[in-house]
């Protein structure tokens, strides 16, 4: 039989985006907005998320693995990140292109986008409210998604990845968000599991979350962690780790 899963699927978080800068400032502030002009899908790399990504493409370049497929979320961040991974010299040299796939879009939070949470207790008191007593996993703020609304997603997008790419090295260029509900989806957890590894500490710009693929697992093998959030390939470069949350407030 066909092997079904990637050989190895590696998940990483965009470089650090001007909004995850901006959004650091707000909070220490106390601001409501957190003050980026631009669609949040066209929030750029920091200079310092450019120099992350360039670190991740040189360690994948170094190493004896490297990414035979590229899906790509369509953020300017996301891409930019995989543009640099592959200049650096990361992507194996069978392939000189990534793929962009929607479905890898960060989480939509609608009428709260670019509102810190004090801007959300401010204008959206009822909102605050019910936010809190829904709790993130199921919360629908007006005219964004859910968790559970990207999951349905990302299952699509895992059904293409195990059809098209089984026995090959997948890199999926992402948010903190997309590979939180990966690993919700993988590891096969419920909704208490997902939240404590989401409050224990933010997915790390350019973090590397990989799973191989284990034939003794079920009936015909799976995925499994092998590593989360590893941030060695941006410290063995020099770079400063970084951590903020994605640019809307969460």
């Amino acid at each position: 039989m066909q092997q079904r899963w990637p050989e190895v699927l590696w998940l990483v978080r965009h470089g650090e985006s001007t909004g995850n800068v901006a959004w650091a400032a707000a909070m220490a502030a106390r601001r409501r907005q957190i003050g980026v002009e631009t669609r949040d899908p066209d929030v750029p790399l920091s200079p310092l998320g450019e120099r992350q990504a360039e670190a991740v493409g040189r360690w994948f370049a170094e190493g004896a693995e490297r990414p035979q497929v590229t899906l790509v979320s369509p953020h300017v961040r996301t891409r930019r990140t995989a543009e640099l991974i592959r200049g650096a010299g990361g992507f194996a040299a069978e392939i000189d292109l990534f793929c962009v796939d929607e479905r890898l879009r960060e989480r939509e939070l609608g009428h709260l986008g670019g509102l810190t949470s004090y801007g959300i207790e401010a204008s959206y008191p009822a909102v605050a409210g019910n936010r809190a007593l829904v709790g993130k996993f199921y919360y629908r703020p007006p005219g964004g998604e859910s968790w559970c609304d990207v999951i349905l997603r990302l299952r699509g997008a895992l059904d293409t990845v195990s059809l098209h790419y089984g026995g090959q090295r997948v890199l999926l260029v992402c948010h903190q968000v997309i590979i939180l509900c990966m690993r919700y989806i993988l590891e096969n957890m419920g909704e208490e599991e997902v939240l404590a590894i989401d409050k224990a500490g933010e997915v790390k710009n350019c973090s590397l979350t990989t799973y191989r693929f284990d034939p003794s697992v079920g009936r015909d093998g799976a995925l499994k962690l092998d590593s989360y959030n590893s941030v060695l390939p941006v410290e063995s470069a020099g770079e400063a780790v970084t951590a903020e949350p994605q640019v809307q407030a969460r």
